[in-house]
């Protein structure tokens, strides 16, 4: 028979707690459900294993999760009310007590979520999360498990997260003499849920967060995680190598939107540089998701850095024909897919871009064309360091040309052109 919890029953920081049962138990300590009598409320406490009490890493890794934790203020993260030592030495956490389960248990007991009902829950942990990266603090565990669903109020499915326990905390966060768990090449969390970085033990950014979010909104929308591991080791190794399956090929039967689709594979992309640049920006790709829309907004494409340039290509002869449109007039809304325009080629859609073009001819009989800008920068790149008579050449490589330029030097032929019929009009006597 197992020896009785010392701490329940026990009254603890001069009577304002009451400890009343243990709710949960892991590696580091103890969580119990506890009375407050001045505030009439239940609190939850977790409290550090005693044996622990020796270990400075552990030590400090408890006191930096408090620490983390009462720094967030989102109403997704659980709150934190006190943290410190007891009389005996062992260090507490006091926080709002919950009610519910996790997102883990959830899914397991009730199946896949719905789009309509996993959506608004991952944007909700965005937004908690983009409040911690924001403040310098990147998770690095995020889960299933560390997920709470509980009512608030009317609301169903009210997310918090929870466990900061192995989050990384920036140098404007650390105390003065505080002791660095984490150190390059050591790998800490939940292996199925890993962004390659932290399964290779590099440094890690928000960007880590981001691909774990992706992986748990997969499996709450299919039941399965993207890869097909076999244990933990496994996982590490997929995460780093391998490319996971599309959600829309990941059950049979199981169809989604191809937005969310082009969504988590962002999330998951391997380099996180290639991701989503925020958790806020994640939960905004999610949310256009969720509003049925089949494109991203403008500011969350890929290519949404640089401005696209429509020039207008009129089939009457010269610039000034009276039907010829002005570029700068033509909506965005109806700009065609970006054209990317080749040395000795023919003008041909880049096909790269996600941005609807118009159904009808443009009007005043123009031919709209969208430069990008890339595109144009990589064409001026010499294709080799020789030139035509095979002699390696001294000349420095030629400058790229600012769209500007490409314009003005369009229109300088185009009047040329015009000069020189008139002039041989003339000259024939007509």
């Amino acid at each position: 028979m197992p020896a009785a919890d010392p701490f329940i029953g026990r009254e603890i920081l001069d009577g304002q707690f009451k400890i009343l049962q243990k709710i949960g138990s892991g590696g580091m300590g103890s969580v119990y459900k506890a009375s407050q009598p001045a505030m009439n409320r239940m609190v939850g406490v977790k409290i550090l294993h005693p044996k622990l009490n020796n270990r400075k890493d552990l030590v400090s890794r408890f006191r930096r999760e408090a620490r983390a934790m009462s720094h967030l203020t989102h109403p997704n993260t659980t709150k934190v009310f006190l943290y410190g030592e007891l009389d005996d030495g062992s260090l507490y956490i006091v926080m709002e007590f919950l009610e519910g389960k996790n997102l883990n248990q959830t899914v397991r007991a009730e199946g896949p979520f719905p789009v309509a009902r996993a959506l608004p829950i991952l944007i909700q942990v965005c937004g908690a999360l983009d409040e911690a990266h924001t403040t310098g603090i990147i998770h690095r565990d995020m889960k299933p498990e560390n997920i709470f669903l509980c009512q608030q109020g009317a609301l169903r499915d009210y997310p918090k997260v929870l466990d900061f326990g192995l989050a990384k905390v920036t140098e404007r966060e650390m105390r003065p003499g505080s002791l660095i768990l984490t150190q390059e090449g050591m790998v800490f969390g939940t292996p199925e849920f890993m962004s390659p970085e932290q399964a290779q033990g590099t440094p890690l950014t928000a960007a880590s967060d981001i691909y774990s979010l992706a992986i748990i909104l997969y499996e709450v929308l299919t039941g399965k995680l993207p890869f097909d591991g076999k244990g933990g080791i496994d996982f590490i190794q997929l995460h780093v190598n391998a490319k996971p399956i599309p959600l829309s090929q990941r059950v049979p039967g199981l169809t989604f939107p191809p937005l969310l689709d082009e969504v988590i594979a962002r999330a998951l992309e391997k380099k996180p540089e290639d991701r989503f640049t925020t958790a806020a920006d994640f939960g905004a790709a999610i949310k256009a998701v969720a509003d049925g829309r089949s494109v991203l907004p403008r500011e969350l494409r890929r290519d949404g850095a640089l401005p696209e340039v429509t020039l207008a290509m009129p089939h009457a002869p010269g610039p000034n024909a009276p039907n010829a449109p002005n570029a700068s007039s033509v909506p965005a809304a109806a700009l065609p897919p970006p054209a990317i325009v080749r040395p000795g080629a023919a003008v041909a859609s880049s096909g790269s871009s996600s941005r609807p073009g118009p159904t009808s001819d443009s009007p005043g009989g123009a031919t709209p064309i969208t430069m990008d800008p890339n595109a144009l920068r990589a064409q001026d790149r010499p294709l080799s360091g020789r030139p035509a008579s095979g002699r390696p050449s001294s000349a420095p490589p030629p400058r790229p040309q600012s769209l500007g330029t490409l314009v003005a030097v369009a229109l300088l032929c185009l009047v040329l052109g015009a000069a020189a019929m008139v002039g041989l009009m003339k000259l024939s006597g007509h």
